[in-house]
């Protein structure tokens, strides 16, 4: 039987210990699938309790035997009930998602920021990128809730960051992040199919995390990623379509010496199929060598 009937049956977890097991034997026994945020049921169950609870989301321990009131008992089933009935994303449930150090507000509108490039970025695309001071213009393709472009600019103190996307709601979402960051004088929204509207726009380094995902394995998705917006996802039937287009336009919006770095999921031996006349730099990110490719301008031209 599906533990989903426990749901009305919670009046005997007293403390923060209890909600945790039972939330980690829930998430199990109803197969949900992670990847938004939490890499396993209880990362996600402790990040869901110590968020309901308002609590620290790095300290567990000092708090598993406190013991929970009724209004956030109710509050916390409800959040729970949620995430395995609906197979809802903890990041919509919460209208939080990280990426480091940095919270961004997020909802149904975008995707759920999970970008390898996040890493990159944060270590200055070393050592590609000599000085982050010598950074002064930067293109976020496909830039959904605004993230990579908002991190960039907190990297790269003296660059004006462009961030494109085709979906105005995205854009709105995105919009609120840069007003929470303060950063609406150097993280321009431009609402734009790819490099339409940007003119002869140049940059000294191109981002992109553009969809990747091929229809076979939109296919198979598991119910949580079907909450995203499908335009962020599938890119055609080999997943590719928004790379292809990226690696058409990007050296003509690029600075000398310029760099372009994108995103691809599982999609590398595909790629350099497609293109056996590109030598990719392929980045190390912390899944492996397989997901973030580096081209200069000169290896497009």
């Amino acid at each position: 039987m599906s533990n989903l009937h426990q749901f009305s049956d919670t009046a005997d977890l007293q403390t923060l210990r209890d909600w945790m097991r039972f939330s980690v034997s829930a998430f199990n026994e109803n197969k949900l699938s992670f990847g938004h945020g939490s890499a396993s049921a209880y990362d996600e169950a402790a990040y869901l309790i110590l968020h309901t609870l308002h609590l620290p989301l790095d300290t567990l321990e000092p708090f598993l035997d406190a013991r929970l009131t009724n209004h956030e008992k109710k509050a916390l089933s409800e959040l729970l009930k949620q995430r395995v009935e609906k197979k809802i994303p903890a990041a919509y449930l919460t209208r939080e998602a990280w990426l480091g150090s940095l919270r961004f507000y997020v909802d149904e509108r975008v995707i759920v920021p999970r970008s390898f490039i996040a890493e990159l970025l944060h270590e200055s695309l070393f050592p590609w990128v000599e000085t982050t001071e010598s950074i002064h213009t930067i293109l976020d393709m496909c830039t959904g809730s605004g993230c990579l472009a908002i991190l960039a600019a907190h990297v790269f103190p003296q660059a004006i960051v462009d961030a494109v996307d085709l979906s105005k709601d995205a854009l709105a979402v995105a919009n609120r992040n840069v007003s929470d960051y303060k950063m609406n004088d150097r993280v321009q929204l431009i609402e734009s199919n790819m490099f339409a509207k940007l003119g002869d726009k140049k940059y000294d380094i191109i981002i992109s995390n553009p969809p990747y995902v091929d229809a076979e394995s939109v296919a198979a998705l598991p119910a949580e990623y079907l909450h995203e917006p499908s335009l962020a996802l599938g890119s055609g039937k080999d997943g590719l379509d928004a790379t292809r287009e990226i690696l058409q336009q990007a050296a003509a919006h690029l600075n000398p010496g310029g760099i372009l770095v994108v995103e691809i999921g599982h999609n590398r031996d595909a790629l350099e199929a497609a293109y056996p006349n590109l030598t990719f730099n392929w980045l190390n990110v912390s899944a492996g060598d397989e997901f973030v490719f580096l081209l200069h301008r000169e290896d497009l031209i």
